[in-house]
């Protein structure tokens, strides 16, 4: 392994799927130039897609040398899974099959499965000791479910799916219509899966320390507007661009990433898809986005808030749904 000149750390080993996408290129940039892992950190960047797609692949390696990133130790550009998650400590799962017109809910998943799940046994086998795993390519939550299954040497909780993207998009709402900064917006969680059911939680929000209801009075747009537009933000951004949300997703990526592995800031938290344990009465083993709190070694999930009857029942909802996939996929999970 190298050493970057200048730095006596030895490199972290960063993989990226799908790395040849609109957001594995919107996002490898950033790894490079340090905001993933710190301006002091080193890392290999290792980059996995599809055979078809290496040449491109191969010229985003281009650029990426044409940067001339002091941290970026070296590079691996390929299409084996096992190489690509070979010594990894972080392995950002981007690539996914996009849901095509007219196919099922169902076919999506299967067909995803045949990704997620041989990706799992290839981190299991090949990945560091240390490795966690945050799942980006969509449905984020039980392609989560599906690699983690795959890998049951892998602890649990080092597996995670990306809500962060709908966070920011519904702190981003807020601030708005509260006309203060997006700073000054904290403790919003989404819950449950990162579809349209997902419920993003106003209530239990806070705009510069006040609850949410407290400083925007109107309820109607709280319980209505607010959560549909953070609820299709994305096909509405398709709509727009004709693409899909490929900068703001590669935000969302290092924002998560961040907020593992840096201690949450005293009384705040942030929204990750992890392993339920039973919290909130959420059934065991769901990816299940939560409130989470962490340490920068250890997270868990914020417990006792309260939800009223309109935010229980879309917490049901969502459970719901998540509860489905998993049973779309249970013979893919139990294999």
């Amino acid at each position: 392994m190298t050493e970057t000149a200048g730095s006596s750390r030895r490199p972290v080993h960063v993989t990226v799927t799908g790395a040849a996408g609109q957001v594995g290129y919107a996002l490898v940039f950033r790894i490079a130039s340090g905001q993933l892992l710190g301006p002091d950190m080193p890392i290999v960047l290792r980059m996995l897609d599809i055979e078809a797609a290496l040449p491109s692949l191969e010229g985003v390696a281009m650029e990426l040398d044409d940067g001339a990133f002091p941290l970026l130790a070296d590079m691996v550009v390929t299409a084996s899974a096992e190489e690509a998650f070979d010594g990894a400590s972080w392995a950002l799962l981007v690539g996914a099959m996009p849901r095509k017109e007219g196919m099922e809910r169902g076919d999506l998943l299967t067909a995803n499965g045949g990704i997620f799940g041989p990706q799992g046994q290839a981190i299991a086998a090949r990945a560091a000791s240390d490795v966690r795993v945050l799942v980006v390519g969509n449905p984020c939550n039980t392609n989560c479910l599906i690699a983690r299954s795959s890998a049951p040497d892998v602890p649990a909780d080092r597996w995670f799916a990306m809500t962060r993207l709908d966070e920011n998009r519904a702190r981003t709402q807020l601030a708005r219509r509260a006309g203060v900064p997006v700073s000054q917006v904290s403790n919003m969680a989404i819950w449950g899966n990162h579809s349209a059911t997902q419920y993003p939680d106003a209530t239990n929000a806070r705009i510069r320390g006040r609850p949410v209801p407290e400083v925007i009075r109107d309820r109607e747009w709280l319980r209505g507007d607010f959560i549909s537009v953070v609820q299709k933000r994305g096909a509405a951004i398709i709509a727009a661009r004709k693409l899909s949300s490929a900068g703001s997703a590669a935000a969302g990526i290092i924002d998560s990433v961040n907020s593992i592995r840096n201690a949450t800031p005293a009384g705040d938290w942030t929204s990750l898809a992890v392993v339920s344990r039973g919290e909130y009465g959420v059934p065991e083993g769901l990816q299940f986005s939560y409130p989470v709190a962490t340490d920068g070694r250890a997270w868990r999930v914020v417990e006792g808030l309260q939800h009223d009857a309109d935010a229980t029942e879309r917490i049901r909802v969502t459970t719901e749904e998540l509860v489905q996939e998993r049973a779309l996929v249970g013979e893919l999970i139990s294999a």
